[in-house]
């Protein structure tokens, strides 16, 4: 009786490269549904995040909206609070411009302006949900510094430390302090709702801001200059 073949080794070798390759493009076909439903969810948190607070959202309802199980949430998010971080920063440019005009003064007038932009639109509302809710969840506060905050300041500061390089910014000034002086009369405005935040806003805290912040070097170049013009118009009359 004719026993049947025994697969070579060299069969056996293309038959698991064989499968090998049917699991990775198994793996491949299920990446875009897995993405799907991250977007979906990213979505789903950034819609609500528009018509209530982040405490009133629950997980269950997030999973509804976005047609998926709650433990596919839980599978890529630890808490809420990271979840609705993350879809709101989705919705942010992820790069924070840095301006470099060759004017220290010019640069974080450009910044702040596009800062208030932000502010104006609908993610500023979302943004003083979170300012709201960093005061009530110790966890979300530093969330919210470390994966918001920080990178603007960050980038403010290097816009700092080239003025202070340039000469344009007093050396013996507190960086963080300036930093809070640029920030904060935007913010309060954004939260308190009190008065107008618009461009003109921008240039107005620019130009108070660096009647203190400009260096004592550049102070004194700027009333020579200006002693040297009122001069020259004396002469011509």
């Amino acid at each position: 009786m004719r026993q049947p073949a025994t697969p070579s080794t060299s069969d056996r070798t293309n038959s698991r490269q064989r499968g090998q390759v049917e699991g990775v493009k198994a793996e491949c076909r299920g990446r875009p549904r897995s993405e799907e439903s991250e977007e979906a969810i990213l979505a789903a948190t950034l819609q609500l995040l528009t018509q209530r607070p982040l405490r009133d959202i629950s997980m269950e309802e997030i999973a509804r909206r976005a047609g998926v199980g709650k433990a596919t949430i839980y599978k890529w998010w630890p808490s809420k609070a990271y979840l609705a971080l993350d879809a709101f920063l989705r919705s942010l440019n992820r790069r924070v411009p840095t301006f470099d005009t060759g004017s220290v003064r010019t640069d974080i007038q450009e910044q702040l302006r596009s800062v208030i932009t932000l502010y104006k639109n609908p993610a500023g509302h979302i943004l003083g949900q979170f300012v709201a809710e960093a005061q009530i969840d110790k966890e979300f506060a530093a969330l919210f510094r470390e994966r918001f905050l920080k990178p603007r300041r960050e980038a403010v500061g290097v816009i700092f430390d080239r003025g202070v390089e340039r000469g344009e910014i007093d050396q013996d000034l507190d960086r963080e302090l300036v930093l809070d002086l640029i920030y904060g009369p935007a913010i309060y405005r954004m939260m308190a709702g009190h008065a107008p935040l618009d461009r003109k806003v921008a240039d107005s805290i620019v130009s108070t801001l660096f009647d203190g912040v400009r260096s004592k070097s550049t102070v004194m170049v700027d009333c020579r200059q200006e002693t040297r013009r009122k001069r020259g118009g004396t002469r011509g009359k």
